[in-house]
């Protein structure tokens, strides 16, 4: 199955709880980006933040790459205001294996800042994610250094949210979700999902990650799905579960899911 472009159809592809795994999903050239783009809520964005871009001198090649690749001028900028996705540059440097974020142009950040990880290799950029560093970082960079040009892979990953605002830099969970009850979950809790992708530039042979946030309120979302994520809740480690900050909306989801026909749960 591939990855489509709605919360519906990625959350069945997505992780549950358990150990952490790639999960990638290759990809036609004709299912990379959405194709249906809001251009004007992206340029709203890029203008109101200007932070959203964050460069180092080594994105400029890459980004240019990018840029006439998808037709459009402005390097790396230029390229995300083209589409939906917020779009990522990786690189190594000199001998190293590891590959560092050398460019962002992030218009949706999902809890996080470009500033704060230009520069990182890839372990350090996802420290905060338990587990990663074990279970995930090697396999990672294996991949990242097989990756040939012309191959496109997809993931697809779920966040709750308090707000179905695209940019999501939240506050403390304890005041986000204090307004969520089990009565109103499905109208105050939304499901944000991010659509990735990885692909290699064939003349920088730099790796342009993409992220496409795709967001709904969870009473929206298909009975499966909604089951989907009362058991994702119930079965995600104790540290992510506590990252995400899961105490302050979990028992509201999952009496809302156990109240409108869901209560088969979906495995992972």
């Amino acid at each position: 199955m591939k990855l489509g472009f709605s919360v519906d159809t990625l959350l069945p592809l997505a992780r549950g709880g358990g150990p952490l795994r790639i999960g990638l999903a290759k990809l036609d050239d004709g299912e990379w980006l959405e194709p249906n783009p809001d251009l004007a809520v992206r340029a709203a964005a890029f203008d109101a933040f200007p932070g959203a871009v964050q460069l180092t001198p080594e994105a400029e090649a890459p980004g240019e790459e990018l840029a006439a690749m998808l037709g459009v001028t402005g390097g790396l900028e230029g390229a995300a205001r083209s589409a939906w996705e917020d779009m990522c540059l990786l690189a190594q440097a000199g001998d190293e294996e590891v590959y560092r974020l050398i460019g962002a142009a992030v218009a949706f950040p999902t809890d996080w800042e470009p500033d704060s990880k230009l520069g990182l290799p890839l372990a350090a950029m996802h420290a905060p994610i338990d587990n990663y560093a074990e279970q995930l970082a090697t396999p990672v960079d294996r991949f990242m250094i097989k990756l040939k040009p012309g191959a496109i892979y997809g993931r697809c990953n779920w966040f709750v949210a308090p707000t179905d605002a695209l940019r999501w830099v939240g506050e403390p969970p304890e005041q986000a979700f204090a307004h969520v009850t089990p009565d109103n979950a499905g109208e105050t809790l939304f499901v944000r999902s991010e659509r990735q992708t990885l692909r290699r530039l064939p003349e920088t042979q730099a790796i342009l990650f993409t992220i496409g946030v795709h967001v709904r309120p969870l009473g929206s979302l298909a009975p499966l799905n909604i089951a989907f994520m009362a058991e994702a809740l119930a079965t995600i480690p104790e540290n992510e579960a506590r990252r995400r900050g899961a105490a302050h909306f979990a028992p509201q989801l999952q009496a809302y899911a156990a109240r409108h026909g869901a209560a088969n749960g979906l495995a992972a």
